[in-house]
């Protein structure tokens, strides 16, 4: 299509913009039909997107598919791991919401392996496949989420406790921990504990249950929910703003500054980056059960910001040598972009869809990680759509010392505003932000007396 660097950084970015879209709707849809069906929707939603995008007869229409995959990608983040956080047993959390981590890098791996394989068809025909092929994954997720249970924690919200005891009964290590669950998700939600039929009846609250939301998560919240709000916007920025989509969306032209030349190897040298992603998330997965959330954290941001300074001196120094090769540099570069995407997948990678979808209270906790998403979304599309404009007005090694300085400020954060979740229930969260049971218990009475009403009723 002959576009432009400019066109190019728009299309790159502007999914971003488009999935803080999908990212709120995702939220309401997942509080009125469920986290099961909103993945059906998430997933439908890419699929066609997809085929847009493959089908493009002009720009214009690639970025209408662009906007329907960024209202897709929206859904997807926010329902995934919150889904997941809420279905797992304590015991398993963290490494089965690492998941969603997981498999979006087996996603690019797959991504950068099939664009080298496709590479060989006709120019014409070779993009559309590249980006068509997205449709098939979804379509498959959309069929099988059937499979799944719903969330027991959004069964308890809406009264159905037969049905949440069911789920929690096959997804707890042990039948007293299903009922301890339980119990603790009914509190949450403000139904007393002797309240235990089949079906309750949740009254609505006044002014409507979003207002209320909004209300408690934004306009007037307690000390211990800004922390827990500030907490989950720290990490959403701080994962995009030290650069990983600089790295991955644009690492073709990052190895070529390397000097690194031909489709060949700048293909082989992303797919070798892909690997290293894909290997180091599953260490990552195995190991924030055991080790837990901080550690993981402090250690990913530290490689991270060291990585950072290695890329940007490399490519600084074969940017002055634009006539001759300086092999150091190009290795420094090289090993710099592989430790740097490990460093990243061993923590801030996977770590901030898992701590996002455990922090929020259970009331907030669809909203509180749309909002999270948002952020996420938004440094995503700053940091995407600027990344060449920025590499021309202050070197791309200079672009890559500025992530580093952002990076340093990010280690100071996490080590101030992040305590460790590893281990602890879902309700139990909110007291190392400072959330008191006395706290909780005032803003759930009117709602349990409702709640007794109801089931009167």
């Amino acid at each position: 299509m002959q576009i432009t660097d400019v066109q190019l950084e728009i299309m790159m970015g502007i999914l971003s913009v488009y999935a803080l879209i999908g990212s709120f709707l995702g939220a309401r849809t997942s509080d009125w039909v469920g986290r099961r069906v909103t993945v059906v929707f998430a997933a439908a939603i890419f699929t066609t997107g997809s085929l847009l995008m493959g089908f493009a007869v002009n720009y214009a229409m690639l970025m209408v598919g662009r906007f329907v995959t960024g209202i897709g990608v929206g859904y997807a983040i926010m329902v995934a791991p919150v889904y997941t956080a809420e279905v797992s047993p304590a015991s398993a959390r963290g490494f089965l919401t690492s998941f969603t981590e997981v498999f979006i890098n087996v996603g690019i791996l797959l991504g950068y392996v099939s664009n080298y394989a496709f590479a060989r068809l006709p120019l014409h025909l070779s993009w559309r496949v590249m980006l068509g092929i997205g449709a098939v994954p979804s379509a498959l997720l959309a069929l099988m989420v059937f499979g799944m249970p719903e969330s027991p924690r959004w069964l308890v919200m809406k009264g159905r406790l037969a049905d949440a005891r069911a789920v929690l009964a096959k997804t707890s290590d042990t039948p007293e921990e299903a009922v301890e669950r339980l119990d603790q998700i009914k509190a949450a939600a403000g139904i007393p504990r002797e309240l235990d039929g089949d079906v309750v009846v949740m009254p609505k609250t006044k002014g409507g249950q979003e207002k209320q939301v909004w209300k408690e998560l934004i306009f007037s919240p307690t000390p211990a929910m800004r922390r827990i709000l500030l907490a989950a916007l720290g990490i959403h920025f701080f994962q995009q703003a030290t650069g990983s989509d600089s790295v991955v969306l644009y690492s073709p032209r990052v190895f070529q500054s390397a000097g690194i030349t031909g489709d060949n190897h700048l293909l082989g040298a992303t797919c070798a980056m892909g690997v290293m992603k894909t290997l180091f998330i599953l260490v990552a997965t195995f190991q924030l059960d055991r080790v837990g959330r901080r550690p993981l954290l402090l250690t990913s941001t530290a490689g991270m910001l060291a990585c950072l300074i290695g890329l940007g001196t490399g490519l600084t120094v074969v940017g002055r040598h634009p006539d001759a090769k300086v092999p150091w540099a190009i290795g420094l570069c090289i090993v710099s972009i592989l430790a740097y995407v490990s460093f990243f997948s061993i923590g801030l990678g996977p770590l901030t869809s898992v701590y996002t979808s455990e922090v929020f209270p259970l009331r907030v906790r669809a909203l509180g990680f749309a909002l999270g998403a948002s952020c996420n979304r938004v440094t995503s599309a700053a940091v995407s759509m600027s990344f060449l404009s920025l590499s021309k007005a202050i070197t791309i090694g200079g672009s890559f010392f500025l992530y580093a300085g952002i990076a340093a400020i990010g280690w100071i954060f996490f080590f101030t505003f992040i305590p460790e979740t590893r281990g602890l229930p879902l309700e139990e969260i909110g007291k190392l932000f400072g959330m008191t049971d006395t706290a909780v218990e005032a803003q759930d009475t009117a709602t349990k007396d409702k709640a007794k009403v109801g089931e009167m009723n």
